[in-house]
């Protein structure tokens, strides 16, 4: 009575009353219908009322008592089931039944709606009826599965078919909830399981997913899922996510290998399943029969073990009698540290939880393996594919639990259809049937084609970076499992013979490879794991493991394998601007194209080559690797697959990437050898136990070498190893960074042509925000630098006024010369600012502005800056003033019509290229320098004269070489020169070309004396300038009188033939043997008229040449007859009259031209090599010319 009472507090009474009254008035069972059910007058309205008790009371106010009462009522089972049991199937015309039968299904979804409240969510009114609402459903779910008279999912089935047999078109929104409706109450019958933390009844058996399979195979309801997933996008549109939680909670958990083997192979699987358990047993049983007490120990044992710091351990046992080891394992047993642990924060119910394994009778695997074979058949592509457009798209009916959900099955999927074409392939090798295999080889991939694309890979990686960065770990689980299976079902069609598979696997992997991001996601996955359970550990290491040893392949058979990586934008001003909400209505439109830029600039990627080693050294990290010894740990409840994986990355660490170094820690040496040694190790009959036991057996090798090689490592094996440890214990000596030489920050300026004190101001105006002490501090050493200065300036002044009293010059110009003031150095007055010293471009623009300046060549972050001697202490003070006038009255914007803020007067100061000397990039490389080119560098340092390419010269050159190989071939070798005379030539040149650059180098050093003001000289000069005038003008005069020189009619003088050293006498003979030498065909015609107008040799002295008029002349076509004026320079037909100190004198041309007729007189040398050895200096320029005429005609 007492528990009745309480039952009945439970609920308000008047609400108890209510829902009993309206389950009295449905119906109930007659004794004169022979048990059947009657329905009441009124049951359809009772139905309706029943639903509004449900969706006002217990919905709308977050309570559960009206369920309470029906369940409590026995609603359900004793009334809803009967009213559809006794439907009949040919009644499907009557409208009334059919109202009815609609009207229970209404109820029957709401009463078994899984309960999903977490902690946060739960009231006291949850707490008291959630757990009697749970055994109420399973008793509903039991019921429904396993009615008496009648199939109630059929009949079920049965009220939703008229509403499906209409086109999408025609259906209304009653028809699409009727639809929905009846999948949710499937949804909900596979939903429901037996609570963990409640009592069952005994009877789990009806309920578990075994006879959920069955009877939906027995009552067509997997035959109406395939028909709706079929059918999705053409006849169905938005039942697609209720038919995935349907198939989601059908299949979790269960093993796809299993499923699919046959009566046969499942046999045999489970009897080594059970040997397996009967040896782990008898191994445990031995193990403990080896420390057992026996009828002869009945008493107990306890000793007193003293420790190094004499203290005393307390061990029982008698085993502890046998040696000393013993005592200690069994002290080390004892000490276990009880980790507390944290409240996960997974809000997952275990509904959502799919590594849970489950497993099924052997009728229930055959219904669901039809099942799923039909359904990849037909109903994958559809279904996943218009589920996939829908998350995209981000549909309202897409939850988040359905992304979860979705990824799950598409793994589960792609794993059924390997198994399923591995088992056809085995069956069809066992039974020699090719025609088979083939005809399934060229189809199967199609099968699964909607989840293959770029756009389920791009789906796949959102999902799983946004779960990794909000750590929902069951998630990312499911994003694991799915991607693994993906890069498996591409290896299995790699794989594949026929050609048309290979290409697409090609593709996919390129597609799934090129991205840098998937690389590092994986990376980062392995890393991040700490405590997510073993189902997550799995999922990691499995995708690791087939993620890295399919790109290994991949990498070797593609050489030029490119990834791409993402480059990181940097935001200008403006954009972080107008983040921080510094918005200015005058620039919106430059600030939106700036942020387009920004956005545009984070999208641009860069490509690289791969190298599989590189990327294979980021798992031979800390983190990986305690992530697989998390995972081995594990070795007596891993499967063979597991611990060969495992086995796999250790061996890649220790002997491919040769890093075994990051291995020798004692806990994971300590678990190797437990899994070989034992106690509780490997099975030695397993498969992978030789594998493991020769991995263990080459580690410890190298270990003890290691150890004898660095004995450090005996400390280090306590720890983990970061990377210059492991570097350092590989190689014996630490590894050599070269760090990075800080660069100092762009020089600025200020635009426009400001004065010096509104330069300042800008200064101070971009550093009075956040940087006013830099200012302060500038302010403060001007001042002090301006005392010092000043007492510096007054003690000079002292000195210099007691060295004038004392009369004594050389004591005064001492005291000038030791009177300058010195520098001031500058001292930071923290760390901080000294670091902005270096690397603060607007504090450096203030410092230099304020006449500060840094010593050294190069800008270091240790370089020194100084107060100049040169500025006084008034300019100082000035400076200090004009700062602190800025100071307390900042001008921020600059300009009328369109102002400038100070920071945008602000620019970069353009920075200066220095000149670099022209090298020739075909000398030789061999790092020998001879003397002549030390002597070439001393004439002409980086940045001197340099030699360039000139047309003129090339002309020469090739006319030189003409005329040697003509006069060779004339001569022959009675004319030619020996090679001594050829080599006396060739160093006379040298000389004579290194004299040249010595006077031009010389030049270098002369100094300007229009730079210096010296009174006294400049008369001296100016007299001399006089008195050489005067006896040039009398020189011309006396050549006039003498005839010399003709006139012209109007008076103007006449150039006269350029006269030779040995002129024709009257008779017409030769004074002198010298030799002519004719220009020949390039004289003019009239120059070629008289035998004494012919050009011929002049012998002249190194210094004289014609005036730069007369190659004026000569170079505009060689008239001869043109008129020469008598301002015009001495000319040189007057220079064999003339005394030789006259002409010394007068007629000395600049040092330029007479080192260019140089030049060219060792050219005529050269091009006449049978002549005599002499230097010919031309009297004219026109030789040049007609060489060049003659180059120019050949």
């Amino acid at each position: 009575m007492e528990l009745e009472e309480t039952s009945h507090n439970t609920v308000d009474s008047e609400v108890r009353a209510y829902v009993y009254s309206l389950v009295s008035a449905l119906g109930g069972t007659g004794a004169d219908e022979d048990g059947h059910y009657l329905l009441g007058d009124d049951a359809l309205a009772c139905l309706k009322d029943l639903k509004k008790w449900l969706k006002l009371h217990d919905e709308k106010a977050n309570r559960l008592d009206v369920a309470r009462c029906l369940a409590e009522a026995n609603l359900v089972q004793g009334d809803l089931l009967e009213i559809l049991a006794a439907w009949p199937e040919a009644a499907t015309e009557d409208k009334l039944k059919s109202k009815i039968a609609l009207a229970c299904l209404e109820l029957l979804v709401p009463l078994t709606w899984p309960i999903e409240k977490n902690d946060m969510q739960m009231t006291v009114n949850h707490h008291r009826h959630v757990p009697y609402l749970q055994l109420a459903q399973t008793s509903y779910k039991r019921v429904i599965l396993e009615h008496e008279s009648a199939a109630i999912l059929r009949t079920a089935v049965r009220i939703g078919l008229p509403s499906m047999a209409l086109p999408m078109g025609e259906r209304g929104s009653r028809d699409e909830g009727i639809i929905k409706l009846l999948l949710y109450f499937f949804r909900n019958v596979a939903m429901i399981s037996p609570p963990q933390n409640l009592p069952s009844e005994g009877n789990e058996g009806g309920i578990s997913r075994s006879a959920t399979i069955e009877a939906f195979h027995r009552q067509d309801v997997f035959a109406l899922l395939l028909t709706i997933s079929s059918n999705m996008g053409e006849d169905f549109n938005t039942q697609d996510t209720v038919i995935l939680e349907l198939l989601f909670h059908l299949l979790k958990g269960i093993d796809v290998e299993k499923l699919f083997m046959d009566k046969k192979q499942r046999k045999s699987t489970n009897n080594d399943e059970l040997k397996s358990l009967l040896a782990k047993e008898a191994s445990m049983h031995r193990g403990y029969a080896k420390t057992a007490p026996t009828r002869h120990n009945r008493f107990g044992t306890m000793i007193l073990v003293k420790r190094d710091d004499s203290r005393y351990s307390v061990v029982s046992g008698q085993d502890v009698l046998k040696n000393g080891q013993n005592t200690l394992l069994k002290m080390d047993k004892t000490k276990k540290w009880n980790k507390p642990k944290q409240r996960s924060k997974d809000d997952d119910t275990a509904n959502d939880r799919f590594d849970l394994p489950m497993t099924l009778n052997e009728s229930a695997t055959t219904y669901l393996r039809a099942f799923v074979e039909e359904f990849l058949d037909s109903s994958f592509n559809p279904l996943f594919n218009h589920i996939r457009r829908a998350t995209e798209r981000e549909a309202e009916r897409v939850l988040e639990s359905h992304k979860q959900q979705f990824f799950y099955l598409v793994s589960w999927f792609l794993e059924a259809e390997r198994v399923r074409r591995r088992n056809k392939r085995d069956a069809g090798k066992r039974k020699k049937d090719k025609k088979i295999d083939e005809t399934f080889e060229a189809d199967s991939f199609a099968l699964i084609a909607s989840v293959l694309n770029q756009e389920s890979f791009i789906l796949l990686n959102r999902f799983m970076q946004d779960r990794i960065d909000m750590k929902s770990w069951r998630e990312v689980q499911a994003g694991m499992r799915c991607f693994t299976q993906i890069l498996l079902i591409v290896q299995d069609m790699s794989e594949s013979p026929i050609e048309e598979d290979q290409e697409i696997a090609e593709n996919i992997q390129n597609r799934i490879f090129y991205e840098e991001a998937t690389h590092d996601r994986i990376i980062a996955i392995l890393r991040g794991y700490k405590d997510q359970g073993f189902g997550y550990l799995d999922s990691c290491t499995e995708l690791s493991h087939v993620f890295l040893r399919m790109l290994e392949r991949y990498s070797r058979e593609n050489v030029d394998l490119q990834v791409r990586s993402r480059r990181r934008a940097r935001r200008t001003k403006k954009a972080a601007a107008k983040q921080r909400g510094d918005t200015n209505d005058d620039d919106d439109e430059e600030q939106a194209s700036e942020i387009e830029d920004v956005a545009e600039a984070e999208r641009v990627s860069r490509e690289r080559k791969f190298d599989f080693t590189r990327f294979s050294t980021k798992f031979m990290t800390q983190a990986c690797i305690d992530t697989f010894v998390s995972f081995t740990k594990f070795y007596n409840d891993l499967s063979t697959e597991q611990l060969k994986r495992a086995h796999r990355f250790f061996y890649r660490v220790a002997f491919k990437q040769d890093l075994s170094v990051v291995l020798f820690r004692l806990d994971i040496i300590a678990l190797f050898n437990k899994m070989i040694k034992g106690p509780e190790g490997l099975d030695s009959a397993s498969p992978i136990f030789r594998e493991w036991d020769e991995l263990v057996r080459q580690l410890v090798k190298k270990m003890f070498k290691k150890l004898e090689q660095r004995p450090e490592l005996a400390v280090e094996l306590l720890f983990s190893k970061i990377n210059s440890t492991t570097f350092y214990l590989e190689y014996g000596y630490e590894k050599q960074t070269a760090s990075a030489k800080p660069r100092a920050p762009a020089t600025l300026e200020v635009r426009g042509s400001m004065t010096l004190e509104e330069q300042i101001g800008v200064a101070v105006a971009v550093l009075y925000d956040d940087k006013i002490e830099y200012v302060d501090w500038v302010s403060r050493n001007l001042v002090a630098a301006a005392d010092e200065r000043q007492s510096w300036e007054a003690e000079a002044a002292a000195r210099q006024a007691q060295a004038l009293a004392d009369s004594n010059s050389e004591t005064a110009e001492q005291q000038d010369a030791t009177s300058k003031s010195p520098s001031i150095i500058l001292i930071p007055d923290s760390e901080p600012l000294r670091i902005a010293i270096f690397k603060d471009a607007k504090l450096r623009l203030l410092m230099t502005l304020s006449g500060f300046e840094r010593l050294g060549v190069d800008d270091e972050p240790g370089a020194t800056w100084i107060i100049p001697s040169p500025l006084t202490s008034t300019e100082l003070r000035h400076t200090r003033d004009i700062i602190e006038q800025h100071r307390n009255n900042p001008v921020f914007e600059y300009g009328e019509e369109d102002p400038l803020t100070a920071e945008e007067m602000l620019k970069r100061k353009p920075t200066e290229t220095a000149r670099r000397a022209e090298y020739d990039d075909d000398s030789d490389g061999d790092g020998i320098v001879s003397d002549n080119n030390i002597e070439e560098e001393f004439l002409f340092p980086a940045g001197g004269p340099t030699n360039k390419s000139n047309p003129h010269h090339a002309a020469l050159a090739a006319l030189k070489k003409r005329r040697r190989k003509r006069h060779s071939a004339t001569s022959g070798d009675e004319g030619g020169l020996d090679e001594e005379t050829r080599d006396a030539r060739r160093k006379a040149r040298e000389a004579a070309d290194l004299e040249k650059r010595r006077k031009i180098k010389s030049a270098e050093f002369v100094r300007d004396s229009d730079d210096e003001s010296d009174e006294e000289r400049d008369r001296d000069f100016f007299a001399r300038e006089a008195l050489l005038r005067e006896g040039q003008g009398g020189k011309v005069m006396e050549a006039l009188r003498a005839g010399r020189v003709s006139k012209t009619v109007s008076g103007e003088a006449v150039k006269p033939k350029a006269g030779t050293k040995k002129r024709k006498s009257e008779g017409g003979n030769v004074m002198g043997t010298r030799k002519k030498r004719k220009s020949g065909p390039f004289l003019d015609e009239s120059e070629s008229g008289s035998e004494g107008d012919k050009d011929s040799d002049v012998d002249m002295d190194e210094g004289s040449s014609s005036p730069p008029r007369r190659a004026v002349s000569v170079s505009t076509a060689g008239d001869s007859d043109e008129d020469t004026p008598l301002s015009s320079s001495p000319l040189v037909g007057l220079s064999a009259m003339l005394p030789k100190e006259a002409v010394e004198d007068d007629i000395s041309p600049p040092e330029a031209t007479g080192n260019k007729i140089s030049a060219l007189a060792l050219d005529e040398a050269d091009r006449d090599e049978d002549d005599d050895k002499r230097v010919a200096l031309p009297g004219r320029r026109r030789g040049r010319v007609t060489v060049l005429e003659d180059s120019d005609d050949e």
